[in-house]
């Protein structure tokens, strides 16, 4: 798909991952809007890439509804949505309270918030989207539009204090080839990215002995990941039109340990 003068949603798309997929998108001259709780920040990002923002809870049907009538009504039907929204913290399941011993159970809620953010919230967007992308004519090239999704190598390596992430994340990976298929007589591709470690402003924060211990563990090269790189990776899913139905990890090699 050529991406010059097409309508783009990047989900999450106020800093980190999905702040660098807007850039690119944009310098290709895609017309870029912004879905993010952030609004500082996304309205600023927006006005540098002369595009759209739009503030978004992703677990709310409403404010989703809004926010792609929003973006349309700026820059027409898009054809291009990446998904980069999401959220994570570690925390064992069950666990014993290091000062009093008290065996703590994660709640049921807590699980539920990261599914209803990370894998729900995408499903949300991705139907809503295609939904959309089944309104237009196919380009020459034979397609009507182009998904991507980010997934985590925790779908596939998740560590202690992961389970409700891993499992969100996990979900992404086994929805995309059925979503695939499921659009593919409507000429809409669905891919999954799964980022290692990258350099994030959380893990910017980490003290260097995490970083030079997450730093040994990478086989090569031993970095982060730049948000460019998953960014570059990005496009080329939404430009490649062979790429279909596939989990792509974008990790350096590693495969995560325990902890």
């Amino acid at each position: 798909m050529e991406i010059a003068n097409i309508a783009a949603v990047v989900t999450g798309g106020a800093s980190g991952l999905g702040a660098a997929t807007a850039r690119a998108l944009a310098a290709q001259g895609a017309k870029v809007a912004l879905f993010d709780l952030n609004a500082d920040k996304g309205e600023a990002l927006a006005a540098e890439l002369g595009g759209a923002f739009c503030k978004v809870d992703i677990c709310n049907d409403a404010e989703v509804d809004a926010a792609f009538a929003k973006a349309r009504a700026a820059h027409g039907q898009e054809r291009v949505l990446i998904n980069c929204a999401g959220t994570g913290k570690a925390v064992k399941s069950v666990r014993r309270d290091r000062k009093t011993g008290e065996i703590v159970v994660l709640a049921a809620e807590d699980f539920d918030r990261e599914i209803q953010i990370n894998l729900v919230g995408t499903y949300r967007c991705i139907v809503k989207a295609a939904a959309g992308m089944l309104t237009l004519d196919p380009l020459e090239n034979g397609e009507r539009g182009a998904i991507v999704n980010t997934a985590s190598i925790a779908a596939e390596d998740g560590q202690t204090g992961q389970v409700p992430y891993s499992a969100s994340k996990a979900g992404i990976v086994g929805m995309t080839l059925p979503l695939a298929r499921d659009l593919s007589g409507e000429a809409i591709r669905v891919n999954t990215i799964l980022p290692g470690i990258f350099d994030t402003p959380l893990m910017q924060g980490a003290p260097d002995a995490v970083k030079e211990a997450l730093y040994g563990s990478i086989p090569f090269p031993k970095r982060f990941g730049a948000a460019e790189e998953f960014a570059r990776l990005a496009v080329e899913l939404v430009g490649n039109g062979y790429i279909n139905g596939e989990d792509i990890r974008l990790d350096g090699g590693i495969r995560m340990g325990l902890r």
